[in-house]
């Protein structure tokens, strides 16, 4: 393979910037571009290093910097390594990669250093996978999940299920190969139990993926209401910062605007929407459609209401849209006087939460329905193999259709070689996890999510 090379940190300014370089050529490229303070031959310095000196084109001093060594295979690709920490300007960094490639580096595509660790075997392709989901980690319990699935657990749990399907695959075969020999015959009730097994451990998979994709992609939160009910203001508080513009006038929000909390570890996709009412104004109209399709498809509805307001045949609308989905009322402006109806508005069996977007009371009681109503709590981590790629979803799923094929084929007393085909079916779909069975174009997508240097 030839030598990489990437800025692994993000653009901008920094103290630090780190430029990446894996490849059998990786050192003799950094000797053309490295002065140490202290010279030693690459024979003699030890993996896992670090050397100060200078990057230099010719005889001028570009930067001061330090270079961690990483001699294979113990390196993150398992190729001879290293990384170049400079300052964090983007005109030093670049100036870097600059000097690397033209001494025969070859810019890196996104991914690739991870890809390289993947099909150098020191990484089977989940694990690959979840060191992106820890860099998109948007709290602590998903980063927690990501890293279970970095350590191999969700690898050995796959690895468990194959090797069981593989045992009874080789005594099937075994049986119908050498029939003459005096073998244990493989029935097709001892087969049926252990399809029993195999059932009860993808199932279990299959049902972390609710958690899983909560802890992943949050719960969608949309915030409806009249304008001037305090929807932007809603989103502030919950916020700690003015990121919506509050008035008077009403109408100010036309579009939406989304932003990420944490409720006990858990992802808010918090969306303020347009205020709905019978808009004349044609920009604020697409806006008020707009608000009630993300309400359609969010997780869960805030629809607020002004308490020192009666209800209108809009607010009623409003509630309307409440039916049949995961929703709270929230009564704003408790501060002030209470005209509302708050009889008519228990009609609509949603939970209630009155609250203050001035004085912020009620917003612990809001987070804590919102736990409620979603069992947050109940979200266990340590301990617990989570699935939350949609990918790996989607194998689990086909595997345990294979899997009632087989048992079909057992129900309907059919021959032993035929069972065997959805066993096979089985094995192959879940070695797509590990990566064993993957095609290369599901490689070369995985892959091309990553960020440039990683």
């Amino acid at each position: 393979m030839s030598t990489i090379v990437a800025i692994s940190t993000a653009p901008g300014i920094g103290g630090i910037g780190i430029i990446r370089m894996s490849g059998e050529q990786c050192f003799e490229i950094l000797d053309k571009v490295f002065k140490q303070k202290n010279k030693q031959n690459i024979e003699e310095i030890k993996g896992y290093s670090i050397k100060y000196g200078f990057i230099m084109e010719e005889e001028k001093i570009i930067d001061e910097v330090l270079v961690s060594y990483f001699k294979a295979p113990k390196s993150y690709t398992a190729e001879n390594m290293c990384e170049i920490n400079s300052h964090g300007g983007i005109v030093i960094m670049n100036k870097i990669l600059d000097l690397c490639l033209r001494n025969g580096a070859e810019l890196a595509e996104p991914g690739e250093f991870t890809k390289r660790a993947f099909l150098n075997g020191r990484l089977d392709l989940s694990q690959a996978e979840a060191v992106i989901d820890i860099i998109n980690s948007k709290t602590e319990r998903e980063a927690k999940v990501s890293i279970d699935q970095l350590e191999g657990n969700l690898s050995e749990k796959i690895e468990k299920i194959r090797k069981i399907i593989i045992s009874v695959m080789a005594d099937i075969e075994a049986t119908i190969d050498y029939p003459e020999y005096d073998l244990e015959e493989v029935t097709n009730q001892k087969i049926a139990n252990i399809l029993d097994e195999v059932d009860i451990l993808l199932n279990s998979l299959e049902k972390s993926f609710y958690n899983g994709k909560i802890l992943r992609e949050g719960i969608s939160t949309a915030i409806i209401g009249k304008p001037n009910a305090g929807k932007s203001s809603l989103l502030n508080i919950i916020l700690n910062e003015e990121r919506a513009i509050v008035t008077d006038i009403e109408g100010t929000t036309r579009d939406t605007i989304e932003e990420f909390i944490s409720i006990e570890g858990v992802p808010l996709k918090i969306i303020d929407t347009a205020g709905i009412r019978n808009a004349n104004d044609e920009v604020e109209r697409i806006g008020v459609n707009k608000a009630k399709e993300i309400a359609k498809k969010s997780d869960i509805i805030i629809a607020i209401f002004d308490s020192n307001k009666r209800l209108t045949t809009e607010d009623r609308e409003i509630l309307d849209l409440l039916e049949n989905r995961n929703a709270i009322i929230l009564l704003n402006k408790i501060d002030l006087e209470r005209k509302i109806d708050i009889k008519e508005i228990k009609k609509y069996n949603k939970p209630i939460v009155e609250i203050s977007t001035k004085t912020r009371d009620g917003l612990d009681v809001l987070y804590e329905q919102i736990s409620k109503m979603f069992k947050l709590n109940e979200i266990a981590i340590d301990g617990e193999t989570i699935v939350s790629n949609e990918r790996h979803k989607t194998i689990i799923i086909n595997s345990r259709k294979n899997l009632d094929k087989a048992r079909e084929t057992i129900k309907n007393n059919m021959p032993i070689d035929i069972i065997s085909t959805y066993l096979k079916e089985i094995i192959e779909e879940l070695g797509k996890i590990t990566g064993e069975t993957v095609t290369e174009d599901v490689i070369s997508e995985i892959f091309s999510k990553f960020c440039l240097g990683k």
